[in-house]
């Protein structure tokens, strides 16, 4: 615990420290390690054995995880604001996303407790950034997870997942072995960088994924001719929506009844993009404001800035459209 006699108020808002994609560190000294979780980031504000939690786009998700709640009884007494992504697990054991999606929006606290039974979650906690009265977030991070250790988090829906010391080629090798989506690289003496996206953490993924602003649709062929045949997509690049390609694979028929739903009151006249696209790829669009956001895996980047290869992971309502910008 942190003793000091001159206590600050827990921060009303904390906002996430950001990784920059990258490899391994070339040299192991100095670096963690923990397993990258397929989820939603959370900060969990605890006080008075209350929680709430926070998105990574500064909405209040308390209520579409109440399983969560009773991490503020564990705590008791003391206050603290944690870090930690919301995951949904398969039945062997590995992340699901897609399981995820049906926990998002749920704004109703009877929906929310429904589900929680069915598609329960756990909130891993992997680092401190407030607690008992005073910020850590100005610590290395081998004080924060000193700290978070000592805090012994541990219940049904919330677990503290370990840090390793490396070497990073054996934890990388390890996640994939378990079907996760990479590793984390951390610098243990850099301090806790709120809101800022900084290569003192480090993500090293197996599969290529990015985070996309939705810009329009096609209609569908067949059996999906009633509904969404493929998304256009965009990224930003200097304040500019640029395009990105289309997606038309990695749909159920539940998440295209829910996209079209939430897409057909954003229909505008013109394209979201500035720049003039070929008839090709804007003919039959039906173009919406670039309000939504998405993720897909995909190969690479080909050399006109299209994915390729894209199949559809879901939406993100954690992140901001403004945001989305080309991971490289």
């Amino acid at each position: 615990m942190v003793h000091r006699t001159d206590r600050e108020p827990l921060p009303d808002l904390v906002r996430p420290m950001l990784a920059v994609p990258g490899e391994l560190p070339g040299v192991e000294t100095g670096w963690a390690y923990e397993m990258k979780w397929d989820g939603v980031r959370a900060v969990a504000y605890v006080a008075a054995g209350r929680v709430r939690l926070m998105s990574r786009n500064d909405l209040d998700i308390t209520r579409s995880y109440p399983e969560v709640a009773a991490l503020g009884e564990q705590l008791g007494s003391t206050s603290a604001v944690l870090d930690g992504e919301l995951v949904a697990f398969d039945a062997g054991g590995a992340p699901d996303f897609g399981r995820l999606q049906r926990r998002m929006h749920v704004a109703d606290a009877s929906a929310a407790r429904r589900l929680a039974r069915d598609v329960p979650v756990v909130y891993l906690v992997f680092d401190v950034l407030h607690l008992d009265g005073r910020s850590t977030v100005g610590l290395p991070y081998d004080e924060r997870r000193r700290l978070l250790t000592g805090l012994g988090l541990a219940g049904g829906s919330w677990q503290t997942p370990p840090s390793f010391d490396g070497p990073g080629a054996d934890v990388l090798a390890a996640s994939r072995a378990n079907r996760l989506e990479g590793v984390l690289a951390k610098k243990r003496s850099a301090p806790y960088r709120p809101g800022a996206r900084s290569p003192d953490w480090t993500k090293i993924k197996h599969v290529r994924m990015q985070e996309v602003v939705v810009a329009g649709w096609r209609p569908g062929q067949g059996s999906r001719a009633e509904t969404i045949g493929s998304l256009v997509l965009g990224v930003h690049e200097d304040g500019r929506l640029l395009p990105a390609g289309r997606v038309g694979t990695g749909f159920t028929r539940s998440s295209l009844d829910q996209l079209l739903a939430q897409l057909t009151p954003l229909e505008v006249a013109a394209s979201p993009f500035r720049e003039h696209l070929p008839a090709a790829e804007s003919r039959g669009v039906h173009w919406v404001r670039p309000v939504v956001v998405g993720e897909v895996a995909f190969t690479e980047w080909t050399s006109d800035g299209r994915l390729r290869h894209p199949a559809w992971r879901g939406l993100r309502p954690d992140k901001r459209a403004g945001d989305v910008t080309r991971e490289e």
